[in-house]
């Protein structure tokens, strides 16, 4: 209950502060978040921890848990020589089709793809089969860890909610001290997943 005062004060801060920046808010996103009245903090933040329970609920239920899947040019190589396009075309149909993710992340998620695609092709990175990428830190990447305790969507808390001018920038975790950075936009009164930190291409993909 103390966490919950806590979140929900700096909620509160965040909408009053993007509320009253310029005194009157008259387009965009700010016009949004202007409207809304801060009795209506409370159901912003459990409209947003629904959002993501659903979505690692649907991620771990439901997905094909298909993330860029490497193609061999013949069937006794050691190497791939790119990604499956085609079958990354229907990954980014599925994402799409789950209505979680703005297009600003699916587009994301198809430029990191293509890089890679574009590095294995012209082997500035090698990924020999049987071996982990060389792309990513080894971790699966929807929460940066390589194993999770079973029905985690079940306790997800959020951490560190600021909100400003229809956006969300907050850590999820399912207790302990791991914690995942995300962010959301509100579109239309429906939250939709904007980053995860592991799809990061910042740190997803390697200079070379």
């Amino acid at each position: 209950m103390k966490y919950l005062k806590s979140t929900f004060f700096l909620l509160t801060l965040g909408l009053f502060s993007a509320c009253n920046q310029s005194g009157n808010v008259t387009t965009g996103k700010s016009k949004a978040v202007a409207e809304i009245p801060f009795v209506n903090t409370r159901a912003l933040l459990e409209d947003l921890k629904n959002r993501v329970v659903e979505l690692y609920k649907w991620n771990e239920v439901q997905s094909s848990h298909v993330d860029f899947e490497p193609l061999l040019q013949q069937e006794m190589d050691s190497v791939y020589v790119g990604l499956d396009l085609a079958r990354h075309e229907q990954r980014l149909a599925e994402l799409r089709e789950t209505n979680f993710f703005t297009d600003h992340f699916v587009e994301n998620y198809d430029q990191i793809a293509r890089t890679i695609d574009e590095k294995l092709k012209e082997k500035s990175k090698i990924w020999y089969v049987g071996e982990l990428p060389p792309f990513g830190n080894g971790a699966n990447p929807w929460c940066n860890c390589q194993d999770n305790p079973d029905k985690y969507w079940e306790n997800i808390i959020l951490k560190n909610v600021h909100m400003s001018n229809g956006d969300a920038i907050f850590s999820w975790s399912w207790g302990g001290d791991f914690g995942y950075k995300a962010k959301a936009v509100l579109d239309h009164g429906l939250w939709k997943i904007d980053y995860l930190e592991g799809f990061d291409p910042k740190t997803f993909i390697v200079a070379d």
